[in-house]
């Protein structure tokens, strides 16, 4: 097991280790503390875009949902009538340029797996840039937009936002409940009181401070064809090697088992680059993957691998709070 992976099993599970941790946990505190209060206090230089900007981040090390999610809301603002856009910070991306504005037929290594990703299953105009407002500066000024929607991005102040969702793993929470390096924590639990709403990903229900929110299974996706089968094209009992370059792969392989298929687990670090070679198990089975690892495979696929396509599935309470949430910010849009 990799350093990293050690570490972020320690978050979660504890380690009396992490206790030595604690003066640079201190020290990381006061500086993002510091870097929130000038914010508020608009002492740090911000953009305020002329739209408003809705961000979904987390506070923790970690997968909680978030692409599924801006899936979610690209669709439910496009219902709306709303023209709609996303940055993004563009993890690992090497693009020509900054901004740069992702396209479906781009590269993973020029575009990034997850701006991918959403372009892909949306075509919804998206541009990457660390700096998320001059992404949104060059979105807005490529075409008209409604609504911005900002990936990650909780913790970068440069842009005014006008709402801020924090995801929430609900199986796993904030882990010891301390700011990095000694815990998974970005930012300090606090933070959590001054979001406007919390999502809680594979909740049962509602809780007194957050929503609950699902991942659905919705289909099979073969990567070469491209063809879109039904959960049940594998039978019970079916053996997959199950391969989740993602923040929280048990997540991804406790699904697999949830669909009564027996997941042979290679979990992979979060943005993990593959290839080939780095797929070839043993013994031959059909292979399942993510959709955001499969939009760095589809060059090298073999015949029998798939994705699986989830869709996230927020609480009824969520979505009319969250409709509310866009009258207010939008109150002369009227619906078609």
């Amino acid at each position: 097991m990799a350093f990293a992976d050690r570490l972020l099993a320690a978050w979660y599970t504890g380690h009396p280790a992490l206790a030595l941790l604690r003066p640079l946990e201190a020290l990381y505190r006061r500086v993002v503390m510091r870097k929130r209060a000038r914010f508020l206090e608009g002492g740090s230089a911000s953009y305020r875009a002329p739209v408003p900007v809705i961000v979904v981040g987390n506070i923790t090390v970690g997968g909680t949902g978030k692409t599924p999610m801006i899936l979610w809301l690209v669709e439910h603002c496009r219902r709306q009538g709303l023209r709609v856009g996303v940055v993004s910070r563009g993890y690992g991306a090497k693009p020509p340029r900054l901004p740069w504005r992702v396209e479906a037929g781009q590269g993973a290594e020029q575009a990034g797996d997850e701006p991918l990703l959403i372009v892909q299953r949306t075509g919804v105009p998206l541009m990457i840039d660390p700096d998320r407002s001059r992404a949104v500066q060059a979105l807005l000024a490529s075409e008209p937009l409604d609504l911005i929607l900002c990936d990650d991005g909780m913790q970068h102040y440069r842009l005014a936002r006008d709402l801020e969702l924090v995801l929430i793993d609900a199986a796993r929470g904030l882990g010891n409940g301390r700011c990095l390096p000694a815990g998974p924590l970005r930012e300090p639990a606090e933070r959590l009181l001054e979001a406007d709403a919390v999502l809680y990903n594979g909740a049962e229900a509602d809780r007194d401070n957050g929503f609950a929110f699902r991942l659905q299974p919705s289909a099979l996706v073969n990567l070469r064809s491209g063809e879109r089968c039904a959960l049940d094209h594998f039978a019970a009992g079916q053996a997959v090697h199950a391969v989740a370059g993602i923040g929280n792969p048990r997540r991804f392989f406790d699904t697999l088992q949830g669909l009564n298929w027996q997941p042979v687990p290679h979990p992979f670090a979060d943005h993990a680059q593959f290839s080939a070679e780095s797929l070839a198990f043993s013994p031959p089975l059909p292979l399942v993957m993510t959709e955001k690892d499969a939009v760095k495979c589809r060059g090298f696929a073999s015949d029998d691998w798939w994705y699986l396509a989830v869709d996230a599935v927020p609480s009824p309470a969520f979505i009319a709070w969250f409709d509310s949430q866009l009258a207010r910010l939008l109150p002369t849009h009227r619906q078609p």
